[in-house]
């Protein structure tokens, strides 16, 4: 895991750079320059730790990488590559001499690398299927610059705000998949590859890989046969995660069935596997469920016990990490858990994606019985006239809670539904926005091609929940935390066999009656606690409601309430006054996301944009 940089056309301030990836990197910091182009690379040695020095070249060939390609043995074994070293970035390099970009779909891993072709002048950037490493760049005239964090670009240049993508964010909670809030600089996309030409830097960007592909194909297996290939590839996944590494693994673990199950499958692989939770009073506790979990596998457990008394200290910098206005508050708890986690070692396994693969999430259950996204005017109408005499609840788990928000979903259409059925921050609200629908355009046309691809309902809703959720905001906000603190997390769940199978599968070997994830936690009655495979899904869960009412009630304030606080560009001041006064008849749950979004949005307004400015 490391982290990169590089540009076309344009000379880098080597030590702003340093300053700003040295964590992703601390171990080895080399470079590499042509007339027209500069690679940078910062290394966290984690395979092949003496003969991994990066940039790394072959013939023509230069490479700067970061991420694991996990089947690099299995790929020179299969390809009959000859290499001088253990790392897998020469495996990548030769395989890459030998396929070009064919050599993505050989491999397992999660990664960014550039390479450049001496011999046609070319820049060749890939990422992985599901986005677990990230690559931002900005691309003007005859320029290029390229970072593993935004941060990194935006000190080396003088960008502006990219207003339409504020607007997205506020309402969405999140940048839509290349968007950014910055003009001329964007996220390559997960599954996606670019050239950039040396000479003017101009940019093709092409998907070599997409989940909704493979939504569109059938498997024909039982589910008995479901479960079996399933349980082969999580032990050949976790497996390779934990063999990749001349440095010890370990694994998160946060009470439910996506980290019990692989952590009690790496288990397996290393006898002495140290484990790590949350612990913190109050509902949210998970620590009981995942101490379970590490009694039964045998783990060497630790708990770490977070009273949040730094919080109002920290937040500005957990927030400022990312470089752009994140929404996810549960990137509090992760950046803790990261820290707590890297005085004991430097790899750590966790359960992202189970969610979004293996059907996790309670929504998912009513979109397994109808299909959402082609409800017909007549249910449309009977729920608007219940949502309007209902009065909002104020428990997010309560079963009133749940069907409040089935009401509410099944009056929407288009986008709509789908931001009521996931983020639902200011759904209800959108004439508090500034802008109008036309701003959305561009994700409307996305989310029209999964909402007519004819899938059914659920695996509509799982699609979109992979493209946005997970690669906009889960992964993100996993690299983040634990590349802050050095600390490289790996995720067995999105491996390319489950990645390329889970989604060809019958929609009730996910979702069957009322039981969420049916095939892992079937499959979980082999390796969990039966108390731990009955309970509902379970996260890094953080009480946002009491911290905007208690520990971060004067900074949030401070922000959002200085006479020139940016957010009023975006949403009606007075609205959020009254908001705030608790003048809204709005749940708690959903007036805490209003205004966590405007205080993140203003703290990345002062802290990474006006810094620099």
């Amino acid at each position: 895991m490391c982290g990169i940089a590089g540009s076309v056309n344009l000379g880098l301030d080597f030590q702003k750079l340093k300053g700003d990836l040295w964590h992703r990197g601390p171990d080895e910091r080399n470079t590499f320059s042509l007339p027209g182009l500069e690679l940078y690379h910062f290394r966290l040695s984690i395979v092949d730790i003496a003969c991994g020095k990066q940039p790394m070249s072959f013939h023509d060939l230069t490479i700067i990488f970061n991420g694991e390609i996990y089947n690099h043995l299995e790929l020179r074994k299969r390809h009959g590559l000859s290499c001088d070293s253990g790392s897998d970035t020469e495996t990548i390099l030769r395989l890459y001499a030998l396929m070009k970009e064919k050599c993505l779909n050989e491999l397992d891993g999660m990664f960014v690398f550039a390479i450049y072709d001496h011999s046609v002048g070319e820049l060749f950037i890939a990422r992985d299927r599901a986005g677990e490493k990230p690559l931002y760049y900005y691309s003007a005239g005859n320029q290029f610059v390229f970072a593993s964090e935004l941060n990194a670009i935006r000190n080396q240049l003088d960008l502006t705000i990219r207003e339409e993508a504020i607007h997205q964010y506020v309402r969405m909670g999140y940048f839509h998949k290349g968007n950014t809030p910055y003009m001329n600089v964007h996220e390559l996309q997960a599954g996606s590859f670019a050239r950039i030409r040396i000479k003017d830097a101009s940019v093709e960007t092409v998907k070599w890989w997409d989940i909704h592909s493979v939504y569109l194909r059938s498997s024909p297996d039982s589910f008995e046969e479901a479960l079996e290939k399933t349980d082969a590839f999580l032990h050949t996944s976790v497996k390779r995660r934990v063999e990749s590494s001349d440095l010890e693994v370990g694994s998160f673990l946060s009470g439910g069935i996506d980290s019990g199950i692989v952590t009690a499958v790496a288990k397996k692989y290393n006898p002495n596997l140290k484990t790590f939770t949350v612990s913190f009073e109050g509902e949210y506790d998970e620590a009981p469920l995942a101490r379970l979990v590490s009694e039964k596998c045998q783990t060497s457990h630790h708990e770490i016990k977070i009273s949040f008394d730094s919080l109002e200290k920290d937040i500005e910098q957990i927030l400022v990490n990312y470089g752009e206005p994140f929404f996810d508050s549960s990137a509090i708890p992760s950046y803790y858990v990261s820290e707590a986690a890297k005085k004991h070692l430097t790899v750590i396994l966790n359960g992202d994606g189970g969610d979004e693969l293996f059907g996790g999430y309670r929504r998912y259950v009513p979109f397994a019985k109808f299909d959402f996204f082609n409800m017909g005017p007549l249910a449309r109408g009977a729920s608007s006239v219940m949502h309007s005499i209902l009065p909002p609840p104020h428990n997010k788990k309560s079963g009133y809670n749940f069907l409040y928000r089935l009401i509410d979903l099944s009056r929407k259409q288009g986008l709509d539904t789908y931001l009521s059925a996931t983020i639902d921050s200011f759904e209800g609200y959108e004439s508090k926005l500034s802008g109008g629908p036309q701003l959305l355009e561009t994700i409307e046309n996305d989310f029209r091609k999964i909402s007519l691809s004819g899938l059914p309902g659920l695996k509509k809703i799982m699609n979109l929940d992979f493209d946005n959720i997970l690669a906009g905001d889960l992964l993100v906000k996993m690299d983040i935390a634990t590349m802050a603190h050095s600390l490289e997390g790996r995720s067995p769940l999105l491996s390319k066999e489950l990645l390329e199978y889970i989604p060809t599968l019958a929609s009730d070997y996910l979702i069957r009656g009322r039981t969420t994830k049916y095939l892992l936690r079937t499959l979980a009655e082999r390796y969990l606690p039966k108390v731990v495979i009955d309970q509902p899904k379970r996260g890094f869960e953080i009480p946002l409601k009491k911290w905007i009412d208690h520990e971060l009630r004067s900074i949030i304030a401070d922000y959002i309430f200085s006479p020139d606080a940016y957010c009023y560009t975006y949403v009606d001041r007075l609205f959020v006054e009254k908001l705030w006064k608790r003048q809204v008849s709005i749940s708690d749950e959903k007036r805490a996301k209003m205004i966590w979004t405007l205080f993140v949005l203003e703290v990345w307004y002062n802290k990474c944009f006006l810094k620099n400015a």
